[in-house]
């Protein structure tokens, strides 16, 4: 038995969001439009199953990078999508303008970024993961290294050493920092190009119709095919 119990739980959890999309229409009755129902689906199976058990994160250049530009763009789509329903319901009075629409899109997007940045952090901290994957460079600028020198600079590192042993032949070893902050730059273009279209989306629809494919819409009752199903076997029982 290899007791490879990581990527056991990482086919579990692949599973368990695949359902999210279905679980998402049927508790709040809303209708995902289905490219971007595909577009969910595809994005779980190349983070979880390419990314992870595949090792497409450090066998493909930028891999992580493109997910989280896509993640950006969804959540986007997400946050937009909320207000947007709020915008049309009749039971609660509440609308906003186009530009606070993109606005609210945009920070729903990057919070949510935010807060997987703090889940990967956290991983790392307490379980004694890699999700903040490492950096090698060479070049260093510190405040710390030595108080005598302020802006302390180290350049052409090309070897690292701990204990008198070599952990590194290619440059010092960054712990994190530079993929966080890359995560969160990547998610901030794709929640600012989503948030963009989406403003010129409710200016004017039908220029920009290709945004309707990224936004959920209310469940309509003659589309509930679930339920129609179970009411169709019902009735033949």
């Amino acid at each position: 038995m290899l007791g490879n119990y990581e990527n056991i739980f990482t086919c579990i959890l692949t599973l368990l969001l695949f359902l999210v999309p279905s679980f998402v229409q049927l508790t709040f009755k809303v209708e995902l439009p289905i490219f971007l129902e595909i577009l969910i689906l595809v994005f779980i199976y190349a983070a979880e199953i390419l990314g992870e058990i595949d090792n497409y994160y450090f066998s493909i250049p930028y891999w992580d990078t493109i997910l989280h530009t896509i993640n950006g763009f969804v959540c986007a789509a997400v946050g937009f999508s909320t207000v947007n329903l709020l915008n049309r319901s009749q039971k609660i009075q509440f609308t906003l303008s186009p530009i606070y629409m993109a606005i609210v899109s945009f920070t729903f997007s990057m919070t949510i970024g935010v807060l997987w940045e703090f889940f990967e952090f956290s991983m790392d901290r307490f379980f004694e993961m890699d999700t903040q994957k490492d950096t090698l460079i060479t070049t260093i600028h510190s405040a710390g290294v030595d108080e005598s020198i302020p802006g302390f600079t180290m350049e052409d590192i090309h070897e690292v050493t701990l204990n008198k042993e070599v952990v590194s032949e290619k440059g010092y070893i960054d712990i994190g920092l530079i993929d966080t902050m890359e995560d969160l730059f990547v998610n901030f273009i794709g929640a600012g190009i989503f948030s963009i279209c989406s403003f010129f989306y409710v200016k004017n629809q039908d220029r920009f119709v290709f945004i309707q494919n990224f936004i959920p819409k209310k469940k309509e009752q003659d589309k509930d095919y679930l339920k129609q199903e179970i009411k169709n076997r019902v009735e033949s029982d």
